[in-house]
């Protein structure tokens, strides 16, 4: 048996999933590396969960190969299931059951002791700022509190690989980003993430890597960095002290950069195209020794936003539910 410490958290080629004549997933590859967090990004319906379940043995894989640190999904599925965790887009907690009681079901529906089962609770309940509702019945918890006890529950046992899909979707701004602090702190601490969302910034803010899926195909992968270089240009933004100087900093641009600039002189703003992030320093230096004064400069890459645009044509349409998952999802397996 492959020790998983020498293979990636995830491997998956030529993924394919089948719902009667149409293709959920058509294809997909990826490489997940221990210790990151790795974003699936893509739109409503774009086959995104559908992977995931697929990679955690909820649904079987109709083409291609996934393997879970070494361990193939379809031939070793109990193996694949003690070592992740799921958290689906809908909180499957018990409404009548308090927090506690939740969570203590979980840890003895993993196999862990009575006494054990209590200790793991309240270190989960403290680690995710829910110990003041510790003996609140779910019905009482905002969707916040859900997700938070949610994805505690799909740690009780503390899996290296966590899958979590659209763990952000409704959250209001100030939850989402506790939700981001606490996937910050569990790949501190060693975890592995994969993350699926329609969000751009969660994406941007969250993953080592980002996948771009559309139409159940990856089209396009790599840091959020590479991803803005491969479909555009940065962009330099000066506001000048005086716009009787427009002229001539917009001719200095058009020689020194080749490009025309956007005026606006009400703003006595100019935006210019760069080929090179590096190319604006020339320009900055050229325009201290015409004795042009600067009031402000920005460096603009391109947005994630751009990025998705011009690789499918198309937004998230990140203000809908998510339309390849109708399923409640929630499962890590006992070892």
């Amino acid at each position: 048996m492959n020790s998983h410490h020498q293979q990636p958290a995830v491997r998956a080629t030529g993924l394919v999933k089948n719902f009667g004549d149409q293709r959920a997933v058509d294809g997909v590859d990826l490489e997940v590396q221990r210790g990151e967090v790795f974003g699936v990004l893509g739109p409503n319906g774009a086959g995104k969960t559908t992977m995931l379940k697929m990679l955690a043995t909820l649904l079987p894989i109709d083409g291609g190969t996934g393997q879970v640190f070494g361990h193939d999904v379809s031939a070793e599925p109990h193996l694949v299931r003690q070592l992740i965790g799921v958290t689906g887009q809908f909180a499957s907690v018990d409404e009548n059951l308090t927090a506690t009681e939740n969570l203590w079901l979980f840890a003895r529906l993993q196999g862990l002791g009575r006494t054990e089962a209590r200790q793991r609770g309240a270190h989960l309940l403290e680690q995710f700022d829910l110990t003041e509702a510790a003996s609140k019945p779910i019905s009482a918890f905002s969707g916040g509190m859900r997700r938070r006890l949610d994805l505690a529950a799909s740690l009780i046992t503390r899996p290296p690989l966590i899958f979590l899909d659209e763990p952000t979707t409704g959250l209001d701004p100030r939850t989402r980003g506790q939700m981001w602090d606490t996937i910050r702190e569990l790949v501190a601490e060693g975890s592995t993430v994969l993350l699926t969302t329609q969000y751009l910034d969660e994406a941007d803010q969250l993953a080592d890597r980002i996948a771009v899926i559309d139409h159940g195909r990856k089209v396009a992968e790599g840091t959020a960095d590479e991803l803005k270089t491969s479909v555009g240009r940065s962009t330099l933004q000066l506001q000048l002290v005086d716009a009787s100087d427009l002229p001539t900093a917009t001719a200095l641009a058009e020689q020194l950069l080749g490009e025309e600039p956007t005026v606006t002189p009400e703003a006595r703003r100019m935006t210019v195209a760069l080929q090179r992030t590096d190319q604006s320093v020339d320009l900055l230096v050229a325009l201290r020794d015409r004795g042009v004064a600067i009031e402000s400069v920005t460096v603009q890459k391109p947005s994630l936003d751009e990025v998705f645009l011009a690789l499918t044509g198309h937004d998230t349409g990140a203000d809908a539910a998510d339309q390849d998952d109708n399923q409640p999802t929630h499962m890590e397996a006992s070892r």
